[in-house]
């Protein structure tokens, strides 16, 4: 028994011993940082406040960024998790660049503003936009984050303004702005896009998912408004980057610069069988779905309540309080 006391006095020594390494790191490092552009905070500039982050930080890290216009292209390695951007205003804090595919060594996947890729990241507030002009790929956000959340933000650019990387991220959008030309948001994620403005500037696509096989949601829009520049007469939803595709588009508001088939197979009829593009309850005078695609799909009441923020995020992990409530934050 007395070996039994012993060994148990050990452990409770050993855990209390842990804890307060792990308190006295919390308090050495810095959870806190605020930007600004006039020299009224920490930093001028976001990149070197990322760069002051302490990496797989012990609690969550906020930076606080204050109006202005942050002329740079920044990036969150996958070393800065839970990091939260606060911009002090959606239409003055802004982070901007001029990047596009074709200039210097510059790609698509490397001509964002800013690049995401730190796990449970969230920012609010904020404008992110690719000044290139109608030059070419242009990224604002190149997102590779899973669990990641934005909120009231706004994304502009021209073609592929919005990458939602990373094959198994998952990520929320909303009350946001979007706008672009050509397949403006794209890439493998599953996405879920509440209360957004999808607003088309030309002729083109809006969508163009990479879902990779067997996953079970790609990208799909709830309660979102498309609205067009007068001169684009003629958007489709979206088209197949690749064959396993999957879109859907749930009681939104689609303007009249939706065309009647609605959907475009990229020139590829075996994606047609391959992908899902489908519909449900949507309104406005692009909702018809008279002269939609063959193989796209209007989905049944039943088949439409598989649509909630839990089913479309769940990973089979809902004990685990992160993977349950990081949408909901």
């Amino acid at each position: 028994m007395k070996k039994i006391a012993l060994f148990t006095c050990i452990m409770i020594l050993s855990v209390l011993n842990s804890w307060a390494q792990q308190e006295k790191q919390q308090q050495q490092y810095k959870y806190k940082f605020v930007v600004a552009k006039d020299g009224s905070g920490e930093y001028t500039t976001i990149q070197d406040a990322i760069n002051a982050m302490r990496v797989f930080p012990l609690k969550l890290i906020t930076l606080y960024i204050k109006n202005g216009i942050y002329n740079e292209k920044i990036e969150l390695p996958t070393s800065n998790t839970d990091v939260t951007f606060i911009g002090e205003s959606v239409d003055k804090t802004i982070i901007t660049f001029d990047d596009y595919s074709g200039h210097g060594n510059t790609n698509t996947f490397t001509s964002y503003t800013a690049r995401i890729r730190g796990n449970d990241f969230k920012a609010e507030n904020i404008t992110f936009i690719n000044s290139a002009g109608p030059v070419g790929q242009g990224v604002a956000l190149h997102l590779e984050s899973d669990r990641a959340v934005f909120k009231n933000c706004r994304f502009l650019g021209n073609q592929d303004t919005l990458y939602l990387g990373g094959e198994n991220s998952r990520q929320y959008f909303v009350d946001c702005y979007i706008e672009g030309t050509t397949d403006f948001i794209f890439g493998p994620a599953t996405v879920l896009l509440k209360n957004c403005t999808i607003h088309s500037k030309k002729n083109s696509y809006i969508t163009a998912a990479n879902t990779p096989e067997g996953i079970s949601y790609g990208f799909v829009f709830i309660n979102c408004k498309l609205t067009a520049d007068t001169s684009a007469t003629k958007v489709y939803l979206g088209r197949p980057w690749r064959d396993y595709a999957k879109t859907v588009f749930i009681k939104c508001d689609l303007g009249k610069h939706i065309v009647p088939e609605g959907w475009h197979n990229w020139s590829k009829p075996e994606a047609e069988k391959s992908s899902f593009y489908a519909e449900y309850q949507n309104k406005g005078p692009g909702s018809s779905t008279v002269n939609r695609a063959l193989w796209s799909h209007q989905l049944t009441d039943k088949e439409a309540k598989e649509y909630t923020p839990q089913k479309i995020f769940s990973r089979n992990r809902s004990s685990v309080l992160k993977e349950s409530n990081w949408f909901n934050k």
